[in-house]
């Protein structure tokens, strides 16, 4: 069993006089900062002031929630931890750019995610600490927890600890961002990158979107209403999932029918079987291999056409045009 950690094996003050710069203000950059501001750390963001010509809303919003905010060389150059929030396929070209040069003994480098520093995007020298925060929770959850006095789960890693004092550094952001009050585990930065890769393509994106999706074309394509399809396959997805949240799948399974249950034995193994295990175990191999990681990092080097295309086609599916109609229905007016 993993140990999880809480505030009694966490202390903030490994962050004293310490000044942290956050790389990116987007969704994860936003929520980490306030939090870790909120916590009394010095925190300073590094951002681009313009993107491809234009005001960088990020470099905006950073300004206007009161952060010393300035540009992604001197935010590297000023900080003692310096913690990537960037997108991944941003994180290796700054980071070659503009943080690299500043990367010196007794500083430390953070992220909330392995994949760079797995598929050799950053190579970090070796005198310095490297460590992830990473939270389990989308940023909104995340800041919504803390402000409630209270904080979403999370994990760390240490990768490099010439300092010694790594760990210490890696709870103490933990727990200023709130996640020790929930709970935090150690893992490697495989298992971190390995596992949430896996997790997003084969069940909670990829795997989720698809299933749905297809519940859907079936009923359509059967001659059921789409609005009902959408209800059955979509939106009722949530309430099943919040149940599931709230007590495990023993919960769900007392409170749905005992038709629904008995659905869920008889059919839902002919549907998620052994030939799906097979396919799920090659895509957690191309995970590990960084087959996929060279694919993604290849496709965001083009432009991301695929990326665009595939996002197009989505948004013209029927399950979006129904979905659009469906939760217009619930707007407050």
């Amino acid at each position: 069993m993993v140990k999880i950690l809480h505030d009694s094996d966490a202390d903030i003050s490994a962050l004293n006089g310490k000044t942290i710069a956050i790389i990116g203000y987007g969704n994860q950059g936003s929520a980490q900062a306030l939090c870790l501001r909120d916590s009394g750390i010095n925190v300073i963001i590094g951002e681009t002031e313009t993107l491809n010509g234009n005001p960088n809303r990020s470099w905006e919003k950073a300004v206007s929630d009161g952060f010393k905010t300035m540009s992604i060389s001197e935010a590297a150059k000023s900080a003692d931890i310096i913690h990537i929030l960037l997108p991944d396929e941003f994180h290796g070209p700054v980071y070659k750019k503009e943080i690299r040069k500043y990367m010196k003994p007794g500083k430390v480098l953070s992220c909330s995610h392995g994949f760079n520093i797995i598929f050799k995007g950053i190579v970090p020298p070796a005198d310095v600490d490297v460590i992830m925060v990473a939270p389990k929770s989308p940023a909104t959850e995340e800041r919504k927890a803390f402000l409630a006095g209270f904080g979403v789960p999370g994990l760390f890693a240490v990768r490099q600890n010439p300092s010694g004092k790594a760990k210490e550094i890696a709870l103490g952001m933990a727990k200023a961002m709130g996640f020790t009050r929930a709970g935090v585990l150690e893992c490697t930065f495989e298992q971190e990158t390995y596992e949430d890769l896996f997790g997003e393509q084969t069940v909670l994106c990829g795997g989720l979107v698809e299933l749905m999706k297809t519940g859907f074309e079936v009923l359509t394509e059967a001659g059921y209403p789409p609005e009902m399809a959408y209800f059955e396959c979509v939106h009722e997805m949530k309430l099943i999932v919040d149940l599931i949240y709230e007590g495990g799948i023993q919960k769900m399974n007392a409170i749905i029918s005992n038709t629904a249950e008995w659905g869920e034995y008889e059919i839902g193994p002919k549907i998620i079987n052994a030939a799906t295990k097979v396919r799920m175990k090659k895509a957690l191999k191309d995970v590990e291999t960084g087959k996929f990681a060279r694919k993604w990092l290849k496709e965001s080097k083009n432009g991301a056409p695929n990326l665009h295309a595939k996002r197009k086609a989505l948004g013209e599916h029927p399950v979006e045009v129904v979905g659009k109609q469906i939760r217009e229905m619930f707007e407050h007016k």
